[in-house]
Formats: structure tokens, sequence, C-alpha cells
């Protein structure tokens, strides 16, 4: 069906006649604080913990206004005779927030999950130098993230969940193998252990008899 001439304005038109018909709300910020959408670009958050040093975000960021700095240090091996490991230690990151331009990039390529985006908006300063904010103030930030929004009832089990629960369902088949195991060998010790001590008792002397009535 071909749509009617002017349909499109008219519903331009009903937009712009319920909006004006509206009353205006004045917020009172900063006494009144914005109830901002839970996808909101603020600043971004660091977890610390999971960052491997891998410098991915860096390289990817296309304003250049991560700053990463490490060393590394040796690990001594986790068993005996095994050889040693070294891994990077994080010494320094921080974000220029006068260069980022909230693309985002670097918390989607971070393999690790260690940045997250933080609806907090608050961080203005009067001094342009600093905006460079280190990791410290990014891992205040990162207590400001909300929670990821729950899954679809309908939805696949996420991997990582999956194979925790395998690995978990795996551990407590073999400890219940194992306690089985035991209750076995214990049941089968027990009668070898009773026809033992029934065997010593047949084979041990009688006793000596009574003396009878009148023997000294």
């Amino acid at each position: 069906m071909a749509p009617i001439p002017g349909s499109g304005l008219a519903k331009g038109l009903a937009v712009t006649l319920r909006t004006m018909t509206k009353k205006t709300v004045t917020a009172q910020y900063p006494d009144a604080q914005p109830e901002l959408p839970p996808r909101s670009r603020g600043v971004i958050g660091l977890f610390e913990e999971n960052c491997t040093v891998c410098m991915l975000c860096a390289r990817e960021c296309p304003d250049w206004c991560i700053y990463i700095d490490s060393h590394k240090e040796t690990v001594p091996p986790a068993a005996p005779g095994g050889r040693e490991r070294s891994r990077n230690v994080l010494d320094r990151f921080a974000i220029d927030f006068s260069l980022c331009m909230y693309c985002g990039i670097c918390i989607e390529v971070c393999p690790f999950d260690a940045l997250f985006w933080s609806p907090e908006f608050e961080y203005a300063e009067t001094d342009i130098h600093e905006l460079t904010h280190e990791r410290d103030k990014l891992r205040e930030w990162m207590w400001t993230v909300p929670a990821p929004p729950a899954l679809d009832p309908a939805a696949e089990e996420p991997k990582e969940i999956a194979a925790a629960r395998k690995t978990a369902e795996k551990l407590a088949a073999a400890q219940a193998e194992a306690a089985q195991a035991e209750a076995a060998q214990a049941a089968a010790v027990q009668p070898e252990a009773t026809a033992e001590a029934g065997s010593a008792a047949d084979d041990a002397p009688d006793a000596a008899p009574k003396p009878q009535e009148g023997e000294a």
C-alpha cells in the first residue's frame, strides 16, 4: 500500500506538538544528580589485577593517549625441577583525557577485561595537564562501574561458567570415586582382620585346668 502523501510530515508535527505540551522540568544539578543510561561513556576504569601489560590498548588507541610502563620479574618454578619464568609487572597506567575521544577501542580490544566504562563524569580540571589520570584514580573509577545486565534466561550459559562448572563436577566425581574406593578397601580389610583374630583364638593353647577339690 502506497503511503499517504504528507503522512511523514504529520507524524513529525505530532511529535513536536506532544513535546510542546509537556511541562518543562529543570534538573537542579549538582544537588540532583542526573539519571544516566547504563552504557554511558564517562571515564575509563582500570581493574589492575587483570592487566598483563600486553600493550594492546596503547597500540590500538587512535589518539595515543594511554601511557604504560612496566618491568619484568622472574618467577620461581612452581614445582621442583621446573624452570623459572618471567612476567610483566605494571608500573604505570595513565590516560590523558584531554586527548581521549571516548571511542572505546581500548576497552573492546583488551583481551583480559581490565578496562571498563564508568558513568562518572565529574572530573573537570582548571589545568589541562591535570586531565592525565594515573592508575590510582583509574582504579577508584573502577568501583563506579555498574554491574552487567542480567542474562536472558533463554540464553546459553557463558563459556567461562560452563568450563568452571564442568571442572567442579569432574573434581567432585573424582572425590566421590576415591571415597568409595577407600570405603570398599576398608570393608574388605575388616573381614580379613576378623578371620585372623578367629584363627588366632583357635590356635591359642587351652587354658590350664582348674584344680580339683582337695588338690593342693
